[in-house]
């Protein structure tokens, strides 16, 4: 009688053991389900002002869409594409559209994009003068030295009557026609720009790097580039050799970016028209 008790016992510890077993397993499955239910995407950008826009997308949008997006930042503007190509990164912002199309024809990316999201106003920024009317003769130029920023620069000094450009698609500094005021320019990597500007007579400034400088443009620069129908508005790139289920969650980024949402938050946290939406 009492062997059959303990056998008795003994069953009904491996019964309490195998349910345990079943609520563990069900509740592993539980978790496994949930967590496939949100797609993690690593995004590479600039801080200013495009992780910012990130971090808003991934606080108030990013899990109502199913998506986690994990923000590396860059500070310059050739790694990120370096990342992407090599799939480090799934997808990055932090370009317009002709530097995009620039890297694309030199160096082969297979990237594709989506429509501009924002435009960061190019400025003319000095210490010693207050108008490009007082551009002295011999003075000496702040510019970036990549061809797509370079050219976007030059077309402000062109726009003001300052030099004649030649008729080419993507000039540089060696495509000028007419530079009456015998101007030096000193080429610098875009991050670098900003920080000649007080060893020289005016800096031509990325607005990103304006905003991490310091800078506001709409109240520092001494000339801005207009928004109006601008073609350098920032877009979101992904490598079309990712997977599709990559792409799929990055399309859905892409989507969050030009919400209403999106586009209030850009227009409330830079009431001065520093950062604009292009959408």
């Amino acid at each position: 009688m009492k062997r059959f008790r303990s056998i008795a016992a003994l069953a009904a510890v491996c019964a309490l053991a195998l349910s345990a077993c079943s609520s563990n397993d069900s509740s592993s499955d539980s978790t496994s389900e949930s967590s496939d239910a949100v797609t993690t995407i690593v995004v590479g950008a600039s801080p200013v002002p495009h992780a910012q826009i990130l971090q808003f997308v991934q606080d108030n949008l990013a899990a109502d869409a199913g998506l986690n997006i994990e923000i590396t930042e860059y500070q310059d503007y050739v790694q990120p594409n370096v990342a992407l190509d090599s799939k480090e990164i799934d997808a990055n912002y932090f370009q317009h559209l002709p530097y995009l199309e620039t890297e694309i024809a030199e160096k082969g990316y297979t990237f594709d994009h989506g429509a501009g999201i924002h435009i960061e106003p190019y400025g003319v920024y000095s210490d010693k003068i207050t108008s490009l009317d007082d551009l002295p003769d011999n003075a000496v130029v702040a510019i970036t030295n990549d061809p797509s920023n370079q050219a976007r620069a030059l077309d402000l000094l062109a726009t003001n009557g300052i030099i004649t450009l030649d008729d080419v698609d993507a000039p540089t500094i060696y495509d000028i026609a007419d530079n009456p005021k015998n101007i030096t320019f000193q080429e610098a990597e875009a991050p670098a720009v900003a920080k000649l500007l007080p060893d020289v007579d005016i800096a031509i400034i990325n607005g990103n790097y304006a905003l991490e400088n310091g800078l506001t443009p709409s109240k520092d620069a001494i000339y801005l580039e207009s928004g109006e129908d601008n073609p350098y508005s920032n877009v979101l790139v992904w490598n079309s050799e990712s997977d599709a289920a990559t792409i799929t969650a990055v399309k859905k980024l892409d989507e969050l970016l030009h919400s209403q949402e999106v586009a209030e938050y850009i227009t409330e946290t830079w009431p001065d028209g520093e950062v604009i939406p292009a959408f």
